[in-house]
């Protein structure tokens, strides 16, 4: 005889959430029927029968509670099985569940395997209780019947305690595994974040008892995102398990070892010779994990960066050791990647000191407390100002002028560069607009604008707002931008020329300079970094080099700008060898946009028409 299928009815006013649940069910040999809410759900279960209902609470009708308490109301429904699926795992709402006579719950998402578990822990009480009643019933038979059927009613005792053992059996097992899934990571078996902190406090209580010395160390993969992202997660999660395998290599059975997330994992050592065991452990992984992975043909390499804190006497916070061991992971990264730093209080200064300049920075663009400076570009074959590149600055009431580099980068990292970028844009063309038609304003975009998908509608807007003319508008780039998603960039550089803005490539020849950037994209203008031009008097390649890039200019068709121009002598070199714009003290240093706006309304002409000069070998002669 076939065995019948359990009927669940599943109740949740989400058509999606009920049929991915409905199939998933149907291929564990569920039979399924739905509710799409409350007062559906009681009728379903007036009419038919059901071996268990999954209910979910918040629903727009009638909530899941009440649904509860009218099920429970009513007779031919009082024991039927209910699990409810909620929000969150904690506080009053399960609590009121329990109450009203829930038999278990599950929390959204919803984890399958722990849905099927708890549901098959809820059917085999069910039938438990109906085989215990049986056996009572058999009992009380057996009982009127005692002198002919002793022999029977043992037989059947012993089968029903068998069974009540193995149900109970399994659903320790069930919970064993759920226990399991919860408290380790699904890619590499290792202890998860959850359970990595359990073990940390124990840890931590040994060495209050013992008197040994505990050290955290955290591990971060170096060049790890640059593979996932080329290669794909597949590739990326392969590389993650062959570390893992390795990490375990590494470390002793006392030892705890856990993958916090993404590409970082994490160690407790303890022992009486630190720091000594740390540093021989951070050796060896640094060691192990940049030997070559093979991972689905592909040979991989990858570093490690990482950072260590060790207990010192009356020193077992655990936050702060983890706290501590993190700051010195970052100082390992700032330091050049694969190697290993130790936490040092400085550490901890220096990120309380960053983060005082994220709260102040924050604070300055609401307040618009930035201000941008603007220094002209010298068009040397008109022999005048043909552009003007906006820069931002940011003058501090009790630090003074900030300087960019200390607080870009970390508007960079918080992503405050957006609204910040979307500012300067805003304020350069407004400002542009104040100028003769044939001035140009630069603005430069942070490669992190571009993860930002309404770019090109920002500079759309602004110049919709401003009526600045877009052919005004200069937008420099690094080739950062081209390195990170590349078909994602080029697609939105695409469509910033098609607004008719100008693209230009900043800081040229100092990252990869590969041709392949210009042959990708057709940038309007290629700017040389000012270290080739400051000893381009001098002994060396910076001649060679400026003169390449001149020569790659005439060969694109593209304009080429010098940047850092501080001598007569600079610029005519730099016009000798075909340059189409110069930029630096030389012809002014970056000023108040109230000094450019007089500068560019008188038309200025700045006289800078050297002798010409001759080439003479590698060298310039006059």
């Amino acid at each position: 005889m076939t065995e019948r299928q359990p009927a669940i009815l599943i109740v949740d006013d989400v058509a999606a959430n009920r049929d991915v649940l409905r199939r998933r069910y149907e291929r564990h040999g569920f039979q399924i029927t739905e509710a799409d809410g409350g007062y559906r759900a009681i009728e379903l279960t007036r009419e038919r029968h059901f071996d268990l209902v999954l209910l979910d609470v918040t629903m727009p009708d009638i909530d899941g509670l009440e649904v509860l308490k009218r099920i429970r109301q009513c007779p031919s429904t009082a024991s039927l099985p209910v699990i409810m699926v909620t929000g969150k795992a904690e506080g009053d709402g399960v609590a009121e569940a329990f109450a009203a006579g829930a038999n278990d719950y599950v929390t959204k998402p919803v984890d399958f395997v722990v849905a099927l578990a708890r549901t098959n822990a809820q059917l085999g009480l069910k039938r438990a209780e109906k085989a215990a009643r049986e056996a009572n019933e058999t009992l009380r038979q057996m009982n009127e019947h005692l002198e002919q059927r002793v022999a029977q009613r043992t037989i059947e005792l012993v089968r029903a305690n068998e069974q009540l053992r193995s149900e109970i059996a399994e659903r320790e097992r069930s919970e064993a595994e759920n226990y399991y899934i919860a408290h380790h990571d699904a890619l590499t078996g290792l202890g998860n974040r959850v359970l990595f902190r359990q073990q940390l406090n124990e840890a931590l209580d040994r060495v209050r008892r013992s008197g040994e010395t505990l050290a955290i160390l955290f591990v971060d993969l170096d060049g790890f995102k640059a593979i996932n992202d080329s290669l794909g997660h597949s590739i990326g999660d392969g590389l993650l398990k062959c570390i893992a395998d390795r990490l375990r290599g590494c470390v002793r059975e006392t030892d705890v070892i856990a993958r916090l997330g993404g590409d970082e994992f994490a160690i407790v050592q303890t022992a009486r010779d630190q720091p000594q065991g740390a540093t021989a452990l951070a050796s060896r992984l640094i060691e192990v994990i940049g030997a070559p992975c093979m991972v689905e043909g592909h040979q991989l390499l990858a570093g490690a960066s990482i950072g260590i804190a060790v207990t010192a006497p009356g020193e077992l916070d655990p936050e702060v050791l983890l706290r501590s061991a993190d700051l010195a992971m970052y100082r390992a990264k700032g330091d050049g990647r694969g190697v290993y730093r130790f936490f040092e209080p400085e550490m901890d200064a220096r990120a309380q000191e960053r983060r005082r300049l994220e709260v102040e920075l924050r604070r300055a663009l609401q307040e618009n407390a930035f201000e941008l400076y603007y220094q002209p570009l010298f068009n040397l074959e008109k022999s005048r100002i043909s552009g003007v590149e906006a820069l931002l600055r940011w003058q501090h009431p009790q630090r003074g002028m900030v300087a960019p580099t200390e607080f870009i980068p970390l508007a960079e990292e918080i992503g405050l560069i957006v609204p910040l970028g979307e500012w300067v844009l805003r304020q350069a063309c407004a400002e542009a607009t104040n100028w003769p038609a044939d001035i140009s304003v630069s603005v430069n975009l942070s490669p992190v604008q571009f993860r930002y998908d309404g770019l090109v509608k920002t500079v759309s807007d602004v110049l919709a707002e401003t009526g600045l003319s877009p052919n005004r508008l200069e937008l420099e780039i690094t080739e950062s931008v081209l390195l990170d998603k590349t078909n994602s960039n080029l697609a939105t550089l695409n469509q910033l020329r098609d607004l008719g803005v100008r693209i230009s490539l900043d800081d040229f020849g100092t990252g990869y300079s590969s041709l392949s950037y210009l042959r990708t994209f057709h940038f309007d203008k290629i700017k040389v970094d000012q270290s080739f031009i400051h000893d381009l008097t001098g002994k060396g390649d910076n001649l060679a080099i400026v003169r390449a890039i001149a020569d790659i200019g005439v060969s694109f068709g593209i304009a080429t700008t010098a940047e850092g121009v501080e001598t007569e002598e600079q610029m005519r070199y730099l016009r000798q060898e075909g340059y189409t714009e110069v930029q630096g003290y030389l012809f002014g240093k970056p000023s108040p946009a109230s000094v450019i706006r007089a500068l560019v309304a008188d038309r200025s002409r700045i006289d800078h028409e050297p002798p010409p000069l001759k080439w003479s070998g590698l060298r310039y002669v006059s």
